[in-house]
């Protein structure tokens, strides 16, 4: 008895420590795909009309959404959003850039907790919306980035 005690206590203690050791040395999946791509247009009502007439776009004023399938799951679905902005649009800025890239997320929150200790900039404080979360960055050469963590993930 005392020996299938130890013994058990020792495959538990192994298994545990194997556990958390695999947790520690997995790596975060960053993104997850590209949630949206954003742009500055002079006129966004003329130009959705002209992708909706020409390329088929199902537009709004919003611009318009891809409804696709996850790879690894596809019970699942999710969206990638398409959106042409005014030109005069405050939205991208610090960047001076004329478009925006979304990416799809999965754990925004420790997302940022890991880039901060990269010395990545953060634009602003994580936003809750029936949307999703969502955050800004910026790289190196001065784009603005949102990422975006879809509700539900």
């Amino acid at each position: 008895m005392t020996i299938t005690l130890i013994a058990t206590s020792f495959l538990l203690g192994f298994a545990f420590k194997t556990i958390i050791s695999n947790k520690k040395n997995a790596k975060m999946k960053k993104v997850t795909g590209i949630g949206g791509v954003f742009f500055k247009s002079k006129d966004p009502n003329a130009i959705n009309e002209w992708y909706k007439k020409h390329l088929g776009f199902d537009t709004t004023p919003y611009g318009t959404s891809f409804e696709w399938r996850q790879l690894d799951d596809s019970t699942k679905k999710g969206l990638t959003q398409w959106n042409p902005f005014k030109e005069s649009t405050k939205y991208f800025e610090p960047s001076t850039k004329d478009f925006m890239i979304n990416y799809r997320v999965e754990n925004l929150e420790a997302l940022v907790e890991e880039l901060r200790k990269e010395n990545v900039t953060i634009v602003d404080k994580i936003e809750a919306s029936d949307y999703g979360k969502f955050v800004h960055i910026m790289d190196p050469e001065g784009n603005k980035i949102e990422l975006w963590e879809p509700p539900g993930e």
